[in-house]
């Protein structure tokens, strides 16, 4: 009676937790361009000036600083990669203003070196004295002064131009810009004729580190060429997420109903496992914070139906096992003995080759890699382990006795 109770208080706590937090859970999930419309573009970088090259460092500077010209616009979750030696993809979902931004994400970033003009209201600065061209390449650099607090050092290129300016702005600020956003303002004690200087602050190693990078990104500032874009309207989208869903649940109605009719019992446990399996998926979604694209849905159906089969091996073997006139418990054991090998190689196969998708693929090629892992990882938890528990339960408290709970006929076994 207590493993009964047992089966029954897991059963509806499982289903309570389910029922409460899905309306969340489905609202919160974020949706890729290919679903919510937008668009998406691959850029080729290249330095401004000639004899320059594009850096790493470069690349993942230009990144950011893409990012940050977009969440000045006020576009939504911004997905921007950097791909082999030169290139950066940016993915956008639920834009309307696609040509104002592909105007903006094309120009090089912008470093300035700024002093307060007449008019400018306190704490701004409009104009500009030098520019991240005007900057020695690579030569901003970190290092510890004597109190070991970080500053940075710079070196420009003109040396006189360098020296008028900061005579010019003794005691007052030299504030310094990317794009329009205002990153430190330095005040000039001295005039500095050598064409170097030292940056100076209450900064932290990090914060003196990534101010370094940025003036050196801005020293070689880099032309993004469009080599690739693709674009999906909002409606195109909506369809395309309202097809998906009303495809997935009459699919996941046929399967329920076989399951059921097939194994009685047992297919109404997997029938349950199934339903916790897909929660289980939405939820590390959530967690995660994963962008639901169609690519992820076909790995995440893909992930369910490798479940059922999990489920339909595994009662076929205890069926078998009662068909030769062994008892519930011991077709149980046996059946649940024998099929576990046989599912749980087909699932890490099937993980290896995502493994190897996901490390040598690229874009949504990883994303579908990604989500299959994740999916079949939740299958090994909930149509293996879970289902098995919750089968134990019954088993072990007689509950279910007969053969007929599995779908056998007493006339098929008596017949062997």
């Amino acid at each position: 009676m207590k493993r009964v109770l047992s089966f029954i208080l897991v059963v509806l706590i499982t289903t309570g937790v389910m029922i409460g937090t899905s309306p969340g859970l489905l609202n919160s999930l974020k949706l890729g361009l290919d679903l919510k419309g937008g668009f998406e573009i691959l850029y080729e970088a290249e330095p401004l000036e000639a004899g320059q090259t594009v850096t790493r460092q470069s690349l993942i500077q230009t990144a950011q600083s893409l990012e940050r010209r977009i969440n000045a616009l006020g576009t939504t979750e911004p997905e921007i990669t950097t791909e082999g030696t030169n290139r950066i993809r940016v993915r956008l979902a639920g834009v309307t203003n696609e040509s104002e931004v592909r105007e903006l994400l094309k120009k090089p970033a912008d470093l300035t070196f700024r002093s307060a003009a007449e008019g400018d209201a306190p704490g701004t600065y409009s104009k500009i004295e030098l520019r991240g061209n005007d900057f020695v390449e690579n030569a901003a650099t970190v290092y510890s002064n004597n109190i070991n607090q970080p500053e940075i050092s710079i070196k420009v290129k003109d040396k006189e131009k360098f020296a008028e300016i900061t005579q010019r702005l003794i005691g007052k600020p030299l504030a310094i810009y990317l794009d329009e956003e205002l990153l430190s303002a330095p005040e000039v004690r001295q005039a500095l004729t050598d064409g170097s200087a030292s940056i100076s602050g209450n900064y932290t190693r990090d914060e003196a580190n990534q101010l370094a990078d940025t003036i050196n990104l801005g020293a070689l500032p880099l032309k993004l060429t469009e080599k690739y874009s693709q674009s999906v309207g909002a409606t195109l989208g909506q369809i395309s997420l309202e097809q998906t869903i009303r495809a997935g649940l009459i699919g996941s109605v046929i399967i329920l109903i076989f399951m059921v009719a097939m194994y009685r019992v047992p297919g109404l446990i997997a029938s349950f496992c199934l339903i916790v399996h897909t929660w289980l998926v939405l939820a590390i979604f959530y967690l995660g914070d994963f962008v639901l694209t169609l690519p992820g849905i076909a790995a995440f159906v893909l992930g369910i139906g490798m479940a059922v089969d999990a489920n339909i091996i595994t009662y076929e073997r205890i069926k078998e096992e009662m068909l030769t006139g062994k008892s519930v418990r011991s077709s149980m054991i046996a059946g649940g003995k024998h099929s576990f090998r046989t599912v749980m190689d087909a699932n890490i196969t099937t993980m290896i080759a995502a493994g190897v998708m996901f490390f040598l693929g690229t874009g949504s090629v990883r994303g579908f890699a990604l989500v299959l892992i994740v999916d079949i990882v939740v299958s090994i938890l909930t149509n293996i382990y879970f289902s098995r528990f919750l089968l134990n339960l019954l088993i072990k408290a007689d509950a279910i006795k007969k053969p007929k709970y599995f779908g056998v006929k007493e006339s098929d076994i008596r017949a062997l």
